[in-house]
């Protein structure tokens, strides 16, 4: 009975690390900008109300203020096409956003938009 419990336990322990791998973009679809590696994400302000409007934030612009831009560019785009199927957006503040009137707090690139639907 031990043997079996200690089989069980190893096969659920190897299954949960199975399952976490496609979690983490390999490095093989990760994308460079300007050279770096930029950690981004954009999701829904309120999926509910308004579910074209997203945000994007982009890690360490201070390594490149160009490269952050793109990489918000990028994550924006991929997020519509996923959650829409268009690659359009109304940037409210944006990758083409005035240098002086982007939202950079504490490293972070903050974007706005709106999902255009086809």
């Amino acid at each position: 009975m031990a043997n079996y419990k200690y089989a069980a336990t190893t096969v659920l322990a190897a299954s949960l690390l199975v399952s976490a791998c496609g979690n983490a973009p390999s490095k093989a679809t990760r994308v460079a900008f300007d050279g770096i590696f930029f950690r981004a994400n954009a999701k829904h302000v309120n999926k509910k109300a308004a579910p074209t409007e997203f945000t994007v934030t982009v890690n360490g612009v201070s390594q490149s203020l160009d490269g952050a831009r793109e990489a918000g560019r990028y994550e924006g785009t991929k997020f519509c096409i996923e959650n829409f199927g268009s690659s359009r957006i109304a940037w409210k503040v944006g990758p083409d956003t005035e240098p002086q009137k982007l939202r950079i707090e504490n490293d972070k690139l903050n974007f706005a938009g709106s999902c255009q639907r086809p």
